[in-house]
């Protein structure tokens, strides 16, 4: 074989290397990635106390692939993760504070906050839990996971979308998710949303609804918006289509049975927001 076509060989053999090592790699990841998001709702908020670290460390455990969680200001202007306005439900603080009533987040500060039992209400073996400041919540997830964060009752809390953004961008985990695309805001209060929106034209923003979004608000909401984000049961397939058609994602929620993750993922939704991120991953495993 003459000079030239060893050569030509040797480049035409390197090239099929190249492709068949390009589609294996591509092959690989496609069968490690999921049609849809599991994003374990407040953590995994069905094995552990809801919106605490040991829910956020669960639902790493389980392979959620976004963690969701609910933001509330203290007293003293701190940001923390708590579901309700109010600490009764799922702290001790009636126990610990009994003259404090109704016991609403922002008529304490953290360092009274952090006195609190998050977890015992939930079982024994988390008692000792302690409420996360956002930082703490922000660096559990790290790079391990994506982050769906919801400022609660925004219009409780007058600049609290100042704050937020101040604070976020001060966490290099926040700033690092961001450029990776793994960061959503969402709230069901749309008029804040938008203003926080305004201050950080960086981040992907949700809509919540509890009931169906219509034609016009989903029109709207593609203006500006990332996500439309209902409850899985105030909508059919047609919504899923009619958010896609308008180039926004649709995460819906809180799907806790297997039925209706099923019917979720089905009908095409981007991600399925739950309790029990074990459940459903184990269901797009499965299917």
């Amino acid at each position: 074989m003459s000079r030239p076509a060893r050569a030509l060989g040797a480049l035409l053999a390197a090239l099929l290397a190249a492709v068949a090592l390009l589609g294996l790699t591509t092959g690989s990841a496609a069968a490690a990635s999921s049609p849809v998001d599991v994003v374990a709702h407040r953590g995994s908020s069905g094995a552990a106390p809801e919106n605490t670290l040991a829910a956020v460390q669960l639902a790493i455990r389980h392979r959620a692939d976004v963690v969701e969680n609910d933001i509330q200001r203290t007293r003293d202007g701190e940001l923390v993760i708590m579901h309700d306005t109010t600490l009764t439900r799922t702290t001790d603080v009636e126990q610990v504070f009994p003259d404090r009533a109704p016991w609403t987040v922002g008529s304490f500060t953290l360092a009274e906050i952090k006195q609190l039992d998050a977890g015992s209400w939930f079982a024994p073996e988390f008692a000792r839990e302690r409420v996360p400041t956002l930082a703490e919540w922000v660096a559990a997830v790290g790079n391990q996971a994506g982050m769906l964060l919801e400022p609660k009752a925004p219009e409780l809390y007058p600049g609290i979308e100042v704050d937020l953004d101040k604070e976020l961008r001060a966490l290099p985990e926040f700033n690092r998710a961001v450029r990776a695309g793994r960061v959503v805001v969402q709230s069901f209060n749309h008029a804040w949303l938008r203003t926080y929106k305004s201050l950080a034209p960086d981040v992907p923003v949700g809509l919540l609804y509890g009931v169906r979004p219509t034609p016009v608000e989903i029109v709207a909401a593609s203006t500006w918006a990332q996500q439309v984000n209902p409850a899985l049961g105030a909508i059919d397939e047609a919504t899923v289509h009619a958010v896609h058609a308008h180039g926004m994602e649709i995460h819906v929620w809180t799907v806790n049975g297997g039925a209706d993750m099923r019917r979720a993922v089905n009908w095409g939704v981007d991600g399925v927001i739950t309790n029990y991120p074990q459940v459903l991953r184990d269901i797009l495993r499965r299917s």
